[in-house]
């Protein structure tokens, strides 16, 4: 593999075990707020089983990025729903952001991903995450169904934008290098730019925003910012 896709392949595994990492801490962190305020909610048992895949995840990736030569920087973690909403709304916010879109997102990925002919570590790699990627997903719609279930959550119309922007740079919707575009980058576990760019904008419009919808959620706001970036993306 050339020098330059050895170097971005080490830093995408770099940049995903910091990912995981903080997914691990988040979903600690919203296990303990969801069972303060609805005790009989099974989403928090599930959210530190997932914050132990995801401590799992972060190591299966440092290792791949170690194997390209790049190490990952320390995670964090903290709120990242606006300060305005009350403590529960910001709980809904965050696993709306990180599982029903970011996690449904990576599902689709690697589920492409797989579909390629990846090398051996690569591949063992992406099918173990898959595998809980999947679950995490379905965690964040049940926390979904439960809070619509009791309250209005139509106040995330507005808000899913936000959510948007915040899981792609907007670089997604730019001319990339050619070597970003290249498809050998598949064997590394990586998507082409373009590829990246469809299958986000895919799983927007054929999972998520219907998944929304369906619990009166209106994603007309989130269809117009995607419909921008969109054109963006043409001109």
């Amino acid at each position: 593999m050339r020098n330059a896709q050895r170097r971005i392949a080490g830093e995408a595994w770099a940049f995903r075990a910091r990912v995981e990492t903080e997914a691990a801490l988040r979903f600690s962190r919203l296990a303990s707020a969801i069972a303060a305020f609805d005790p009989l909610s099974p989403v928090p048992a599930l959210m530190q089983g997932a914050a132990r895949d995801e401590e799992k995840h972060a190591a299966i990736c440092a290792g791949l990025a170690a194997g390209y030569g790049e190490a990952p920087a320390a995670g964090r973690d903290g709120p990242i729903a606006p300060r305005a909403l009350d403590a529960r709304a910001a709980v809904l916010y965050e696993v709306v952001a990180a599982c029903c879109i970011t996690e449904t997102e990576s599902v689709t990925t690697l589920t492409t991903l797989l579909a390629q002919d990846a090398e051996p570590p690569v591949r063992a790699a992406l099918r173990e995450i898959a595998r809980d990627e999947v679950r995490h997903g379905r965690m964040g719609w049940a926390h979904l169904a439960r809070e619509a279930a009791t309250t209005d959550v139509s106040f995330l119309a507005s808000l899913i934008p936000a959510m948007l922007s915040g899981t792609v740079d907007a670089s997604l919707f730019a001319p990339a290098d050619p070597e970003l575009e290249s498809a050998d980058l598949l064997r590394h576990g990586l998507l082409p730019h373009s590829t990246r760019r469809t299958v986000f904008t895919g799983t927007l419009d054929d999972v998520v925003f219907p998944g929304l919808a369906n619990f009166g959620v209106d994603v007309r706001p989130a269809r117009d910012w995607l419909a921008s970036m969109k054109g963006a993306d043409a001109r």
